[in-house]
């Protein structure tokens, strides 16, 4: 299983890498055309239930792909494996880079936020715990996992970004070469632990053929 998970590491950089650098080209759009950190907040909060809705679909099949049927197991770990690593890749990581970068930038954890989400009004815990659910029952049902992974890169590469935007204050420009470090540490390793990694710890397999995206 070590073997497989490296492999998978190295072979996803290249894709986090672009989805980074994306990233880093939006954020040259939200300084110039001097976004407001409310509408950042409101595509943060819109992104990351979608990210946890591809994290628990991945996560879940890739439980699922491994010949596991027990639906308790696979909500237990569809959840923990959405909420939790998807918390600390959209919201946790950027905060510490924020911190680490001297930003002033707030602590803002989604699953158990009361506050509505801005322009739409629902409560963030709702939407991101309802995405769980959503995710767990396609991904138990559908146990496919190559299209939903790439798309998780993606999205959690944008999810972190609008977090630095929405939450942060600072003069961006210097600091864009290390946002794009903190955007790839922010994706490349939680989002293999999430779809891979921790699904896989669950299973009973010794030989397991890679995953592609």
């Amino acid at each position: 299983m070590f073997k497989h998970i490296i492999a998978e590491l190295k072979e996803h950089i290249p894709f986090t890498a672009i989805g980074a650098a994306s990233g880093i080209l939006i954020m040259l759009v939200i300084i110039y055309a001097n976004v407001l950190p409310r509408i950042s907040e409101a595509v943060f909060e819109t992104l990351h239930p979608l990210h946890v809705i591809l994290s628990a679909l991945t996560t879940t099949a890739m439980y699922r792909k491994h010949g596991h049927k027990k639906l308790w197991a696979a909500v237990l770990i569809g959840y923990c494996g959405s909420i939790g690593i998807a918390s600390v890749s959209d919201a946790i990581i950027p905060y510490l880079g924020g911190m680490l970068l001297g930003i002033d930038i707030h602590l803002h954890i989604p699953f158990i936020e009361a506050e509505p989400v801005p322009y739409i009004g629902i409560p963030t815990w709702v939407l991101v715990n309802t995405g769980a659910v959503i995710g767990i029952i396609v991904g138990y049902l559908r146990p496919a996992t190559k299209l939903p992974h790439l798309g998780h890169v993606f999205l959690s590469t944008y999810a972190s970004l609008f977090y630095f935007a929405a939450f942060g204050v600072a003069y961006w420009l210097p600091l864009l070469p290390l946002i794009f470090l903190f955007l790839f540490l922010a994706v490349w390793l939680p989002c293999c632990v999430s779809d891979i990694v921790f699904p896989l710890l669950f299973t009973r397999e010794e030989k397991l053929s890679p995953e592609r995206i």
